[in-house]
């Protein structure tokens, strides 16, 4: 199957969206500790990538699989029903997943960055519709949307998630510890077969649980408790490099 070629602007850390200031809790790792060198690098990517990573990959996956059945990817967008918004549903099913505040924040500030950069890279109306309903959304649900606006498939849109989950931490270590590059890419290339079966799962998960919304409470809810108190203590560092 050939790849979109938009999963690689989604993916990259030069999109204008502000991944670059996140380090997905790679800074507060890296004062604690825990992060010092590559192998133990390698333990934290890899744990992020199957617990806050699965995750985001499963609602990115929901998010464009809901986008692409979305009265305005083929009308202009309506004017708001009594109805709850499926985005409403969606963006709350984020939240519940995200239990740190300080984690919550992060992702809304890089959703509403996304959203921002999305609309005009790929106008579509179903991300003005998202815009509409929900004007700083969750990064997850930005990120599912603006992958249907390009073009990209439910699961390409969970690759892109899966990638991102562990890049901008990685990108992060190098930077605030000065390890080798190419080792730190090495080990993103380890991480591959990892890749492909979190966003597997992830797409699997989305296709079972959409178009039925009481069903994505059924996607994946794994916790991730290390990366909460890490990112909790980083929202209350007085110095700190990245945002997150």
């Amino acid at each position: 199957m050939a790849m979109n070629p938009a999963l690689l602007l989604l993916a990259d850390s030069r999109l204008p969206a502000g991944g670059h200031a996140h380090s997905g809790g790679a800074e507060r790792a890296v004062t604690a500790g825990a992060v010092h060198d590559v192998p133990s690098l390698a333990r934290f990517l890899r744990g992020r990538l199957h617990t806050a990573g699965t995750v985001a990959a499963a609602l990115t996956a929901a998010a464009c699989a809901q986008a692409a059945t979305s009265p305005a990817a083929l009308l202009p967008p309506a004017a708001p029903s009594a109805a709850e918004s499926p985005w409403v549903l969606l963006d709350a099913e984020v939240d519940a997943r995200t239990a740190a505040p300080a984690q919550r924040d992060a992702s809304r500030t890089q959703g509403r960055l996304l959203l921002r950069v999305a609309r005009r890279v790929w106008p579509s109306p179903v991300l003005d519709e998202l815009a509409r309903d929900v004007p700083n959304p969750h990064h997850p649900i930005a990120l599912g949307v603006a992958a249907h606006a390009a073009g990209a498939t439910p699961e390409e849109a969970a690759m892109a998630a899966a990638y991102h989950a562990i890049s901008g931490p990685a990108t992060a270590a190098v930077r605030l510890l000065g390890l080798d590059p190419v080792a730190v890419h090495g080990l993103l290339a380890d991480l591959t077969p990892d890749l492909a079966a979190v966003a597997a799962e992830a797409h699997f998960a989305a296709a079972n649980a959409h178009p039925h919304a009481p069903l994505w409470g059924e996607l994946p809810a794994y916790s991730s408790p290390a990366l909460d108190l890490l990112a909790e203590q980083h929202a209350r560092a007085e110095v700190r490099l990245f945002v997150s």
